[in-house]
């Protein structure tokens, strides 16, 4: 596990060194390429070491705000990863059905600007439901049967109904999982209608492959998310789709971009080649 959280946090740190120095990937869809490693960066470093914590000793303790404060990062990150995933799908959208006016239309104010609001949504709807958490009454057992303190085994302990916090995560599962989900289906179906049309298989594999990364990446986030809602009443089962798309999926992203995405291949090489030159001259 610790291995694992060291590779994530390499991997990911490595996408946005090499998107940073490299001038050919500062576009937007590279942009967003590494807002999505730096929340994968902060998803797996507020489950990772308390969960490390837990497996050494057999069990962990935490304090109800220290708990509260990790449901409240992790359900941030998740919703900042939606969003992300959201306006990723809309930028291929606009470059490959209407790519005369993507310069002018995501262009750094839109990406700024889309990264700002997305952030300060997030964090706003996540405190309305984690101040409504803090209402409830916790006089039962303290007992948390999760590696990290996720909505359902929060709600289990609480001695109050938790109607209210229940229907509040209803309505924002709509703005942030539902519609965004929605969005990324519609663009997609654009875009295949659009790929049909070119004429010349070579020209069909070469306009899919520049958005084959991003639907790798949202067939694994989506297609775990999905299942954990899918399988309710199954403790053990939730926990291992939890465990891999806490754990496992921000591992595999930015092997995903690297292994699939030539340019970013192509500026890491370069990067390499730079250094191995500048060590010989040493």
């Amino acid at each position: 596990m610790l291995l694992t959280y060291c590779v994530t946090v390499f991997g990911n740190l490595l996408i946005i060194l090499v998107v940073s120095y490299s001038q050919s990937l500062h576009s937007p869809m590279y942009f967003f390429v590494t807002q999505l490693s730096f929340s994968d960066i902060l998803l797996t470093t507020t489950i990772v070491p308390n969960m490390l914590r837990v497996v050494l000793y057999d069990g962990s303790y935490v304090s109800f705000i220290g708990c509260l404060t990790q449901f409240y990062c992790f359900s941030a990150t998740e919703s900042i990863e939606c969003l992300l995933l959201t306006v990723m799908s809309y930028d291929r959208y606009q470059a490959i059905c209407n790519p005369l006016h993507y310069v002018s239309v995501i262009n750094i104010t839109f990406c700024v600007t889309t990264i700002f609001l997305s952030w300060l949504f997030v964090l706003f709807v996540i405190l309305i439901i984690s101040v409504t958490i803090n209402h409830l009454t916790f006089c039962g057992p303290n007992i948390i049967d999760h590696f990290f303190c996720d909505f359902d085994p929060i709600l289990e302990l609480s001695c109050s109904d938790p109607f209210i916090v229940k229907m509040e995560s209803r309505l924002i599962a709509v703005p942030l999982v539902i519609c965004p989900f929605v969005v990324i289906i519609i663009s997609y179906v654009y875009i295949i209608f659009t790929i049909l049309k070119i004429p010349s298989v070579t020209g069909r594999q070469k306009t899919f492959s520049t958005c084959s990364s991003h639907l790798a990446v949202v067939s694994l986030y989506y297609g775990s998310l999905i299942s954990i809602y899918l399988l309710p009443n199954m403790n053990n089962a939730k926990k291992i789709l939890s465990l891999f798309y806490n754990v496992v999926t921000p591992l595999l992203n930015p092997m995903i971009y690297s292994l699939r995405n030539k340019d970013i291949k192509q500026a890491l090489e370069r990067i390499l080649q730079q250094m191995s030159n500048k060590f010989h001259m040493c």
